[in-house]
C-alpha cells in the first residue's frame, strides 16, 4: 500500500498542500480531481518522492520514504509524468519499454533475456508487440501514453501513478488509455481533468480544493452537484444514458 497523511507542503511563499490524505486501494483506480491548482500533481509528487512535505507522512507499505532509496522507491512505484515526452530521443519502443526493467539490476549489470522477455510481454499487453523496433518519437501521442504505460508494467512494481494521462490526446485516445489502464487491475493513482472519465474509469474519488482532500468515495458520490458546485463555482447537472451517467456544467439553455 501506498498512502500519504496529514501532508502539508509549501513551495516558496506558497501553501500548496494542507493536511491531504490519499491511499492505495488494492487493485483500484483512485482518481485525483479537483480544479486548476488545487494540489493534484503536487500530492501526487509527494507521493513518489520527487517533493518531500513539509508535515506529514507518505508510507511504501509500512515505511517511511524518505528512508527509502531511490531504487527502492522505483521497485514499488511506477510513474507516468505529465512530460513523459519522447521528442528528441533517439530510442526504440522496445529499448525505452527495457529500461523499466533497470530498478531490477545493479548500476553496472546489463540486461538479461528474461528482462526482455518482461519488456515484449508488456508492449504485448498494450497491443504494441509489434512496435519493438519503431523510434518512439514517430508514434502518435496515444501510443506513446501506450508505450509509457508498457514500461511500467515492465518494472514490475505494485502502484501505479499517472499524472494526466489523457493530456493532449483526442477522444479516443482518452478512453484507450483508460480502459488499458483499467485492465490492468494495479494499485493506480490517476490525476484527471475530466470529470466524466473520472466517472466511467474510476472505482474511488478524492476532491482536493485549495490543497485539501475535501471529499472521498465512489464516484457516484463525489460527483454530486452539492459537492462539486462549491469547489468548481459552476452548476453541474448530472445526466443518465443507459449505464454512464454524464456531468454537464453552466445553466440550462433557454
Amino acid at each position: 500500500m501506498l498512502a500519504a497523511t496529514g501532508i502539508d507542503l509549501r513551495l516558496g511563499a506558497v501553501d500548496v498542500l494542507s493536511g491531504a490524505q490519499l491511499c492505495t486501494r488494492p487493485g483500484q483506480v483512485v482518481g485525483l480531481i479537483g480544479p486548476n491548482g488545487s494540489g493534484k500533481s503536487s500530492l501526487l509528487r509527494c507521493l513518489y518522492g520527487m517533493l518531500r512535505p513539509n508535515r506529514g507522512a507518505v508510507l511504501i507499505g509500512d515505511q517511511p520514504i524518505e528512508s527509502l532509496s531511490q531504487r527502492s522507491i522505483a521497485r514499488a512505484v511506477a510513474v507516468v509524468t505529465q512530460d513523459a515526452s519522447a521528442d528528441g530521443i533517439g530510442i526504440t519502443v522496445g529499448e525505452f519499454v527495457l529500461l523499466g526493467r533497470h530498478v531490477h539490476r545493479g548500476d553496472h549489470q546489463s540486461f538479461t533475456d528474461e528482462d526482455r522477455g518482461v519488456a515484449l510481454d508488456a508492449l504485448e499487453l498494450v497491443d504494441l508487440s509489434g512496435f519493438a523496433q519503431r523510434n518512439l518519437h514517430e508514434l502518435s501521442g496515444g501510443e506513446r501514453q501506450r508505450v509509457m504505460i508498457a514500461r511500467c508494467i515492465a518494472q514490475q512494481s505494485p502502484v501505479m501513478l499517472l499524472d494526466e494521462p489523457t493530456n493532449h490526446l483526442d477522444v479516443r485516445y482518452q478512453h484507450e488509455i483508460l480502459t488499458l489502464v483499467r485492465s490492468l487491475e494495479m494499485d493506480t493513482i490517476v490525476v484527471l481533468h475530466d470529470l466524466n472519465l473520472a466517472s466511467r474509469y474510476c472505482d474511488h474519488l478524492a476532491l482536493l480544493d485549495q490543497g485539501r482532500v475535501v471529499y472521498q468515495g465512489l464516484p457516484e458520490d463525489v460527483l454530486q452537484g452539492d459537492v462539486l458546485e462549491p469547489v468548481y463555482g459552476i452548476e453541474v447537472r448530472r445526466l443518465v444514458d443507459g449505464e454512464h451517467t454524464y456531468l454537464a456544467f453552466g445553466p440550462h439553455a433557454l
